[in-house]
Protein backbone atom coordinates (compact mmCIF):
# COMPACT_ATOMS: atom_id res chain seq x y z
CA UNK A 1 0.00 0.00 0.00
CA UNK A 2 2.97 2.21 0.97
CA UNK A 3 4.62 1.77 -2.27
CA UNK A 4 0.87 2.33 -3.90
CA UNK A 5 0.75 6.06 -2.06
CA UNK A 6 4.58 6.72 -2.67
CA UNK A 7 4.56 5.11 -6.27
CA UNK A 8 1.32 7.64 -7.16
CA UNK A 9 2.45 10.80 -5.33
CA UNK A 10 5.48 10.89 -7.02
CA UNK A 11 3.46 10.21 -10.37
CA UNK A 12 1.36 12.76 -8.76
CA UNK A 13 4.82 15.40 -8.50
CA UNK A 14 6.39 14.42 -11.98
CA UNK A 15 3.24 14.40 -13.70
CA UNK A 16 2.79 17.92 -12.37
CA UNK A 17 6.50 18.60 -12.92
CA UNK A 18 6.00 17.65 -16.53
CA UNK A 19 2.83 19.51 -17.33
CA UNK A 20 4.35 22.73 -15.22
CA UNK A 21 8.12 22.35 -17.59
CA UNK A 22 6.62 23.66 -21.06
CA UNK A 23 4.86 27.10 -19.31
CA UNK A 24 8.54 27.64 -17.43
CA UNK A 25 10.06 26.92 -20.61
CA UNK A 26 7.18 29.54 -22.45
CA UNK A 27 7.85 31.84 -19.68
CA UNK A 28 11.75 32.36 -20.13
CA UNK A 29 11.29 31.99 -24.15
CA UNK A 30 8.63 35.38 -23.63
CA UNK A 31 11.73 36.76 -21.50
CA UNK A 32 14.25 36.66 -24.11
CA UNK A 33 11.60 37.37 -26.65
CA UNK A 34 11.34 40.82 -24.32
CA UNK A 35 14.91 41.31 -24.36
CA UNK A 36 15.17 40.70 -28.11
CA UNK A 37 12.53 43.04 -29.25
CA UNK A 38 14.01 45.76 -26.63
CA UNK A 39 17.45 45.30 -28.55
CA UNK A 40 15.35 45.32 -31.84
CA UNK A 41 13.95 48.43 -30.36
CA UNK A 42 16.96 50.29 -29.37
CA UNK A 43 18.65 49.83 -32.67
CA UNK A 44 15.61 51.13 -34.36
CA UNK A 45 15.73 54.05 -32.31
CA UNK A 46 19.40 54.36 -32.72
CA UNK A 47 18.37 53.70 -36.85
CA UNK A 48 16.25 57.14 -36.59
CA UNK A 49 19.08 59.31 -34.82
CA UNK A 50 21.29 58.56 -37.46
CA UNK A 51 19.04 58.94 -40.31
CA UNK A 52 17.97 62.32 -38.46
CA UNK A 53 21.59 63.32 -38.46
CA UNK A 54 22.05 62.56 -42.03
CA UNK A 55 18.77 64.79 -43.39
CA UNK A 56 20.20 67.34 -41.36
CA UNK A 57 23.99 67.57 -43.05
CA UNK A 58 21.67 67.27 -46.37
CA UNK A 59 19.83 70.03 -45.68
CA UNK A 60 22.82 71.99 -44.51
CA UNK A 61 24.82 71.06 -47.92
CA UNK A 62 21.67 72.14 -49.91
CA UNK A 63 21.62 75.48 -48.05
CA UNK A 64 25.57 76.07 -48.85
CA UNK A 65 25.08 74.80 -52.18
CA UNK A 66 22.03 77.54 -52.75
CA UNK A 67 23.56 80.35 -50.53
CA UNK A 68 26.79 79.58 -52.84
CA UNK A 69 24.38 79.86 -56.27
CA UNK A 70 23.08 83.16 -54.82
CA UNK A 71 26.47 84.27 -54.48
CA UNK A 72 27.29 83.11 -58.20
CA UNK A 73 24.44 85.15 -59.53
CA UNK A 74 24.89 88.15 -57.38
CA UNK A 75 28.00 88.02 -58.96
CA UNK A 76 27.00 87.46 -62.52
CA UNK A 77 24.46 90.41 -62.18
CA UNK A 78 27.02 92.60 -60.73
CA UNK A 79 28.96 91.85 -63.66
CA UNK A 80 26.79 92.46 -66.00
CA UNK A 81 25.48 95.38 -64.31
CA UNK A 82 29.08 97.17 -64.35
CA UNK A 83 29.67 96.27 -68.50
CA UNK A 84 26.79 97.75 -69.11
CA UNK A 85 27.74 100.89 -66.52
CA UNK A 86 30.90 101.85 -68.58
CA UNK A 87 34.23 102.00 -67.07
CA UNK A 88 34.24 104.70 -64.81
CA UNK A 89 31.43 103.60 -62.82
CA UNK A 90 32.45 100.36 -63.08
CA UNK A 91 35.99 101.45 -61.44
CA UNK A 92 33.99 103.09 -59.02
CA UNK A 93 31.75 100.18 -58.23
CA UNK A 94 34.41 97.92 -57.63
CA UNK A 95 36.12 100.27 -55.13
CA UNK A 96 33.11 100.39 -53.09
CA UNK A 97 34.09 97.30 -50.79
CA UNK A 98 37.86 97.86 -50.65
CA UNK A 99 36.88 101.25 -49.59
CA UNK A 100 34.80 100.87 -47.18
CA UNK A 101 37.07 97.81 -45.82
CA UNK A 102 40.27 100.80 -45.33
CA UNK A 103 37.61 103.13 -43.89
CA UNK A 104 36.99 100.64 -41.58
CA UNK A 105 40.39 99.20 -40.72
CA UNK A 106 41.69 102.85 -40.93
CA UNK A 107 39.25 103.52 -37.69
CA UNK A 108 39.87 100.00 -35.89
CA UNK A 109 43.91 100.76 -36.39
CA UNK A 110 43.06 104.41 -34.80
CA UNK A 111 41.06 102.91 -32.15
CA UNK A 112 44.09 100.40 -30.95
CA UNK A 113 46.75 103.06 -31.51
CA UNK A 114 44.80 106.18 -29.48
CA UNK A 115 44.39 102.73 -26.54
CA UNK A 116 48.10 101.96 -27.19
CA UNK A 117 48.97 105.75 -26.62
CA UNK A 118 46.90 106.48 -23.52
CA UNK A 119 48.19 103.08 -22.06
CA UNK A 120 51.75 104.09 -22.42
CA UNK A 121 51.17 107.55 -20.78
CA UNK A 122 49.84 105.90 -17.93
CA UNK A 123 52.97 104.67 -17.45
CA UNK A 124 52.54 101.00 -18.83
CA UNK A 125 55.02 98.58 -20.51
CA UNK A 126 54.54 98.20 -24.30
CA UNK A 127 55.02 94.58 -24.01
CA UNK A 128 51.57 94.72 -21.38
CA UNK A 129 49.89 97.23 -23.64
CA UNK A 130 50.18 94.82 -26.98
CA UNK A 131 49.76 91.73 -25.26
CA UNK A 132 46.10 92.73 -23.20
CA UNK A 133 45.14 94.71 -26.10
CA UNK A 134 45.25 91.87 -28.80
CA UNK A 135 41.98 90.10 -27.82
CA UNK A 136 39.70 87.51 -28.70
CA UNK A 137 37.48 90.17 -30.59
CA UNK A 138 40.70 91.77 -32.38
CA UNK A 139 41.12 87.73 -33.64
CA UNK A 140 37.57 87.47 -34.96
CA UNK A 141 38.07 90.59 -36.70
CA UNK A 142 41.16 89.86 -38.92
CA UNK A 143 40.03 86.30 -39.69
CA UNK A 144 36.82 88.03 -40.96
CA UNK A 145 38.43 90.70 -43.07
CA UNK A 146 40.77 88.00 -43.82
CA UNK A 147 38.27 85.61 -44.49
CA UNK A 148 36.04 88.23 -46.41
CA UNK A 149 38.35 88.74 -49.51
CA UNK A 150 40.36 85.25 -49.77
CA UNK A 151 36.84 83.82 -50.16
CA UNK A 152 35.93 86.32 -52.25
CA UNK A 153 38.66 85.78 -54.68
CA UNK A 154 38.55 82.01 -54.73
CA UNK A 155 34.68 82.60 -55.79
CA UNK A 156 35.62 85.17 -58.49
CA UNK A 157 38.60 82.77 -59.63
CA UNK A 158 36.05 79.75 -59.52
CA UNK A 159 33.52 81.68 -61.82
CA UNK A 160 36.47 82.33 -63.92
CA UNK A 161 37.37 79.37 -64.52
CA UNK A 162 33.72 78.04 -65.73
Amino acid sequence: MIEMVGGGLLGSIFGGLFRLAPEILKWLDRKDERKHELSMFTLQTDLEKVRGQFRMEEKYVEHSTEQLKAIQEAFKEQSQTAKEAGWFVSAISALVRPGITWALFGMYAGVKAAGLSIALASGASWQDVVLKGWTPDDFAMLNMVISFWFVGRAIEKYQAGK
